[in-house]
């Protein structure tokens, strides 16, 4: 049997989606051959650590091609099958959201899941796994269709039953081999779009960390306290709440600290707002940064903060507790089948920006619970979100489809 797989993505690497590269790195020694491929390059800075440029070299870019690799793939599609090219075609026509945008994405996803097809019976790659339901998962199941090899993908959040990518979801699963879902409230979401006679082949495969590339803590010692948020700056993040929870937080505590590592669309706006606040002085906004130095700043934090008001299973809330730092997260989607209220962390109420002050400061004044939350979060994390264990569970799971095709 053969352990070749292919992984596509919207844009690999990409600095918010490194667990995608530390699967790739665990199923290569769990002794895959692993062919990545991307719809586009990644962007400036994205690829900033060296393993995310050698992982840039060796992946195959749809977009970078010629158009007149685009026109060859398409012409060698057609004379090969007809049927197939013109049923496919068919497909991307139904599978797209309604209207002109939705039609001529579905013609641009055809497009690219011919040239796709061939680089992947070229390579003789017998399964294709995408990370997210979303428009390159289109890519990759029109591209299967047209190259005769099985496929899958991993869902994550809350993002892909929303429109667009929710219209197209149910389908997805059924045309799936195997659905992987980082988090059970996930695979439930997948559930309730699709017949019972589907259910068995959707799987719960969390997200992991490689445990001996985390640094080592670094708590502060002195009378200032620091919180660190991790993401994206963009609406569904929830930081302009965390903000107003931060000013309720500086009035009793004028020695506190609010870093804010990522970038997006709200960084302007949220720069105003800690401006009309008043504690512009005391939030610092630290970009984007690469794998390695965000680890280096929750490590030296003293306590990390999602206030998300949709997320899948982060993987910065299992960063920081593997690393010992205390976490506060909105109780939504998977968070709380990783933290665990009172336990492994502390949780507030989505869009309750009082209830979150109030779980800062309880952390921050009850020494006995931050002493056990820090002690035992370690331990949930190494339990459940290991990379290592979740690839030795997609390896099982990529071997059923490889068996199928050679039957």
């Amino acid at each position: 049997m053969s352990r070749r797989v292919a992984y596509l993505t919207s844009q690999y690497p990409a600095a918010s989606h490194t667990f995608i590269r530390r699967e790739v790195e665990a199923l290569r020694q769990e002794g895959w051959t692993v062919e990545t491929f991307s719809i586009r390059p990644p962007g400036r800075g994205e690829a900033a650590s060296a393993r995310d440029r050698a992982e840039e070299a060796g992946t195959f870019y749809v977009l970078r091609q010629s158009a007149l690799s685009f026109l060859g793939a398409h012409v060698a599609s057609l004379l090969g099958s007809p049927g197939r090219y013109f049923r496919t075609l068919g497909l991307s026509l139904t599978h797209r959201a309604p209207g002109l945008r939705g039609l001529l994405l579905g013609l641009a996803h055809f497009a690219e899941s011919a040239l796709l097809a061939r680089e992947l019976k070229r390579r003789q790659v017998p399964h294709l796994h995408n990370h997210f339901a979303n428009s390159a998962a289109t890519v990759g199941l029109l591209a299967s269709r047209l190259s005769g090899i099985s496929w899958s993908f991993t869902m994550h959040g809350i993002s892909e039953t929303d429109f667009p990518a929710g219209l197209m979801l149910g389908r997805k699963i059924e045309a799936a081999t195997l659905v992987a879902c980082v988090s059970w409230f996930g695979r439930a979401q997948g559930l309730r779009l699709v017949g019972p006679e589907h259910w068995d082949k959707v799987h719960v495969v969390r997200c992991g960390l490689p445990f001996d590339r985390l640094p080592a803590r670094v708590p502060s010692d002195g009378p200032s306290k620091t919180i660190v948020c991790v993401g994206r700056l963009s609406p569904e993040k929830g930081q302009h709440g965390l903000l107003e929870a931060f000013a309720r937080l500086r009035e009793a505590r004028p020695n506190l600290q609010l870093r804010l590592v990522g970038d997006g669309p709200d960084h302007a706006s949220l720069e105003a707002h800690a401006n009309r606040l008043g504690i512009a002085d005391a939030v610092t906004f630290a970009g984007r940064l690469p794998e390695e130095e965000t680890l280096a700043e929750i490590a030296r934090s003293d306590l990390l903060v999602l206030p998300s008001f949709m997320e899948g299973l982060p993987i910065v809330l299992m960063e920081a507790m593997a690393l010992g730092v205390p976490v506060v997260a909105s109780q939504v989607a998977g968070i709380p089948e990783l933290v665990e209220h009172g336990s492994t962390g502390l949780l507030f109420e989505p869009s309750n920006w009082a209830d979150l002050a109030g779980k800062i400061e309880r952390l921050l004044s009850d020494e006995q619970l931050y002493a056990s939350i820090t002690a035992n979060a370690p331990a949930k994390v190494k339990a459940e979100f290991d990379t290592l264990k979740s690839a030795a569970r997609l390896s099982e799971l990529f071997k059923q489809p490889a068996k199928r095709i050679a039957s």
